[in-house]
């Protein structure tokens, strides 16, 4: 009813208007009603200043009412049209895909002021090349240059495409999918390369993470991971409970996009993420995190040594430092045959100061048929950091997907010459971040090393979109397998990230 009486009633209150600022001084030659233009031209021939009157209404000869009758009519007609032309133009663009561009930039450096001989081994371990057992170089390089393409097709699909071409020789392949959203029971279904839910840390973005690299546990028990797979993502309607649940190929297809092999080595995943605590009325400042998550895998464990898959029963990671190599490697373990991951996390949130910590055990199972199989296995490693806001800010939290989401500044970094030859500066957000990080993945026959980290952050957010991050590692690695003689080493590492997205 509304829509259909909208242009008549703006029409009216044009005329209304053109009334009260032409009152006595509309002249016979003078439409009570004219365009934009007519009546800004109107008004710089007129000297005078405009009067009300309404008797200038009821003094109008029979042809100017018909005249103004006229231009109400156009005017009807012509928002009647613009109305039809937006309305047509929304249904035409709802039966077509979307497209949103997004992307991100981060340039590292690291540098490795003291290591211990056995680092130097960890770190160029093959004994046939020339730099064997040299320490880590040091390095500048971009960590990250991704392109994201996203968006919707026909309001109930999704889809998004997105390639990180941090290597100049070739791209690789990170989240690429198509889905469907507003199922029932399902919520959104996405099928594709996606992240498997396992590890707080590995689901919240890079965009946001305080630290430049992820925790020991986190790497060593979901390596990269995006997987292909299946995946239900759905929450309740109050958002504190949300969940996800999928099943993925273990092998990573990054670099070549390709799973060919006649082994279907596979995995269930599932999290389940409760906030009980969420402070609305300011905004999200305060708020309490916990999730549960598991995965249950089925290596191939080399059983079979002519199938063209590799065994992805094997855990490594780097130190939380960008290396060469990756200083803690159980290697592909013969005989794996199952192993199942659990997961606890937690974040609490008190305005400025955040706390947050994550444990993980995994326990594998191994055949008694490999050549070099041997008993069943047990690894786990856990995190702990506490951060806080220098400037006041708080770290928000998306309740429907359990991670942290973008620190805005309540004053963008700038600095200017003024007016008044002196300097106008804002100085951004800055945060305090301290992290201590374990992860044993020696047990049995198995030596990939026992690693124990404190690592410091500082960030400078310079607005929502950019900031530097700062870090200082401290590590101390034992219990590895010997290399050249070398079981144990420690290292301090100096790392710089400067990272925008878009």
């Amino acid at each position: 009813m509304f829509d259909r009486q909208f242009p008549s009633i703006v029409a009216k209150s044009l005329l209304l208007w053109a009334i009260l600022m032409h009152g006595t001084s509309i002249q016979a030659a003078t439409p009570l009603l004219a365009y934009p233009q007519d009546l800004a031209s109107s008004a710089n021939q007129s000297s005078e200043a405009p009067s009300l009157s309404l008797a200038a209404i009821g003094s109008s000869t029979p042809r100017e009412l018909a005249s103004l009758n006229e231009r109400v009519e156009q005017l009807e007609a012509l928002l009647e049209e613009q109305q039809a032309a937006a309305e047509k133009k929304k249904a035409e663009a709802s039966g077509k895909p979307t497209l949103k561009i997004n992307g991100r930039i981060h340039l590292d450096a690291w540098s490795f002021p003291e290591t211990s001989p056995g680092i130097g081994y960890f770190e160029h371990p093959a004994a046939a090349l020339p730099d064997f057992g040299q320490d880590p170089d040091d390095r500048i390089f971009f960590r990250r240059i991704r392109l994201r393409f996203q968006g919707e097709a026909f309001e109930t699909m999704v889809y998004r495409m997105q390639i990180d071409w941090n290597s100049a020789d070739s791209g690789e392949m990170k989240d690429m999918y198509i889905g469907f959203k507003e199922l029932p029971v399902l919520g959104t279904l996405l099928i594709g390369n996606q992240k498997r839910p396992l590890g707080l840390d590995h689901l919240n973005s890079s965009r946001f993470n305080i630290f430049i690299e992820r925790p020991l546990v986190i790497e060593a028990f979901n390596e990269d991971a995006r997987r292909i797979g299946i995946a239900s993502y759905n929450h309740t309607s109050d958002e504190s409970y949300a969940w996800c649940i999928g099943s993925y190929l273990m092998e990573n297809v990054t670099l070549d996009g390709e799973y060919i092999g006649d082994t279907l080595q596979a995995s269930g995943n599932a999290r389940l993420v409760h906030s009980p605590w969420y402070d609305e009325a300011c905004d999200g400042r305060n708020y309490v995190h916990f999730a549960i998550a598991g995965m249950l895998g089925h290596p191939d464990g080399d059983a079979d040594p002519t199938d063209a898959n590799s065994n992805e029963g094997r855990f490594r990671t780097r130190s939380e430092v960008r290396s060469q190599s990756r200083w803690l490697n159980t290697g592909r373990i013969p005989g794996a045959d199952w192993y199942e991951v659990a997961g606890v996390e937690s974040i609490v949130n008190l305005g400025p100061l955040q706390f947050v910590g994550e444990y993980q055990s995994t326990w594998l199972q191994r055949d008694d048929e490999t050549v070099g199989t041997g008993p069943d296995l047990h690894f786990h490693g856990a995190y702990c950091y506490v951060s806080y806001m220098l400037t006041g800010e708080h770290v928000p939290y998306n309740r429907t997907s359990g991670t942290i989401g973008r620190v805005e500044p309540r004053q963008n970094f700038f600095l200017v010459d003024s007016c008044n030859d002196g300097v106008a500066a804002g100085w951004g957000a800055w945060q305090l971040a301290v992290r201590y990080s374990y992860l044993d993945l020696t047990d049995q026959d198995i030596a990939g090393g026992v690693e124990n980290n404190v690592s410091f952050g500082l960030v400078w957010y310079f607005n929502p979109y950019s900031s530097m991050q700062f870090n200082a590692v401290y590590g101390d690695i034992e219990n590895h397998e010997a290399v050249e003689g070398f079981t144990d080493g420690h290292f301090t590492a100096l790392g710089t990230r400067l990272r925008i997205d878009f």
